[in-house]
């Protein structure tokens, strides 16, 4: 077993008197590992009959989640066709308490790299709001990249200090989620590099900056909301009095529900989320509205669409060559951050029209489809793990354009049908 700091080991023994050695225990054992399946493109039920791997037991608080000890779960081709997240089991467990449905305003207001953020948006099923935000320039690339795999809609990707949003979203969102940066105690067993950076100092550090996340959240959440708050931490100063200390501050919210997910009690490295409801009446603010400004451009793209796809996409709109499928209310919020200077990617981007006269799709596009709605070329196992290698392959003679390429029927990204050659149009830095 790894050395704990010895600081880390008295909190503990402290805070579990009768159960210290059964955790302490835990760290002889082998990290839980699990899956959680992407029901925007599948239900875990057909998934179960086309896993690579050996899934175990259901994981409780996630109807999609499955235990595996299987290793490579980011290597498989089904997980760059964005049917699952490799997602820690009890990191599972808070976005369900926030029970988001189709058609609400969700606000995951830490959300690289994307877990709970995308889980989010398979309950939400393509309806509503969903702003992802991440504060951390480079992590935000991360979750931008799994939003793209998994196939999310309506999502719209923000890089901002929460403080930021404040002033745009006040009142706006029904249910937020503040997944909080931590101390990260719950991460020791699976990534023990985070032991070093461990220390009192640090847990107190993290304490001062959650309680400024929540006070923004709070700001941003309407009347009659949800808020879901949590951390994969043991840390008391950051989860119970946590809570204990915004409810005292804030009077108008009461604690429906909390829990410790501690790695002796349940299968998975340890979590913590606490259930709050606000108080008031639930009307929600909404945007500054922003009147797009559309382009006769975009009949390039469609003429492009009639030859390539099966169905029309809705809401398109056009940002210089850039075209983007938006629904109307993401689109005002996202030009509204961007005239504060705030990245924000929403909904799906389309692709490029070059030269004026000529539409280049964008792998995004790809894996917002489904093999129903796109031509498809569907490819054997060995052609699809090729293909994603960034290797072109053969095609019937007759093909000729732009293709989905699929496996099993789930779309892996885009070629060109020339002469019985389909070029890869997979991004080089999505190619394995």
């Amino acid at each position: 077993m790894f050395k704990l700091p010895e600081e880390y080991l008295k909190r503990m023994q402290a805070q579990l008197p009768d159960s210290y050695a059964a955790f302490l225990d835990t760290y002889s054992d082998t990290p839980q590992k699990g899956l959680r399946v992407n029901t925007l493109k599948i239900s875990p039920g057909d998934f179960e009959k086309i896993s690579p791997f050996k899934l175990g037991e259901k994981v409780p608080w996630e109807s999609g989640g499955y235990y595996t000890d299987a290793d490579g779960l980011g290597k498989s081709v089904l997980h760059s066709a964005g049917l699952y997240y490799v997602q820690e089991p009890s990191a599972m467990s808070a976005a369900p308490c926030l029970e988001a449905i189709p058609g609400d305003k969700v606000l995951d207001l830490c959300s690289a790299p994307g877990g709970k953020g995308t889980q989010l948006a398979a309950k939400m099923k393509g309806l509503g709001v969903l702003v992802l935000n991440e504060p951390d320039r480079a992590r935000y690339g991360v979750l931008c990249g799994n939003v793209e795999r998994t196939g999310v809609k309506n999502a719209v990707v923000t890089c901002a200090n929460p403080k930021q949003l404040e002033d745009v979203f006040y009142g706006y969102f029904n249910k937020i989620l503040v997944d909080a940066p931590c101390s990260g105690e719950g991460m020791f067993r699976k990534e023990p590099a985070a032991i070093s950076q461990w220390s009192p100092e640090s847990v107190r550090a993290c304490a001062v900056r959650q309680q400024k996340i929540l006070e923004s959240a709070h700001k941003m959440l309407a009347g009659g909301g949800i808020m879901v708050y949590s951390t994969c931490t043991f840390s008391q100063e950051e989860d119970e009095r946590q809570i204990l200390n915004f409810v005292q501050a804030h009077s108008e919210y009461k604690i429906l529900k909390t829990e410790k997910l501690y790695p002796h009690k349940v299968r998975g490295e340890g979590h913590f989320y606490a259930v709050l409801q606000k108080g008031g009446d639930g009307i929600m603010t909404a945007p500054a509205n922003v009147r797009p400004v559309k382009n006769s451009a975009v009949n390039v793209y469609r003429e492009w669409e009639k030859a390539t796809l099966l169905t029309s996409l809705p809401d398109i709109y056009l940002n210089g060559n850039l075209v983007f499928s938006v629904a109307p209310e993401q689109l005002q919020i996202s030009l509204k951050l961007s005239k504060l200077g705030i990245p924000a990617r929403a909904g799906i981007f389309a692709g490029e029209i070059a030269d004026g006269k000529r539409f280049e799709p964008a792998h995004c596009l790809a894996m917002s489809l489904k093999s129903s709605e796109v031509r498809c070329i569907d490819v054997d196992y060995n052609t699809a793990l090729n293909y994603l290698r960034g290797r072109t392959f053969t095609c019937p003679e007759n093909l000729r354009g732009w293709y989905a390429v699929t496996y099993l029927g789930y779309p892996l990204g885009w070629c060109k049908a020339v002469n019985a050659i389909a070029k890869n149009h997979l991004p080089k830095g999505l190619r394995i």
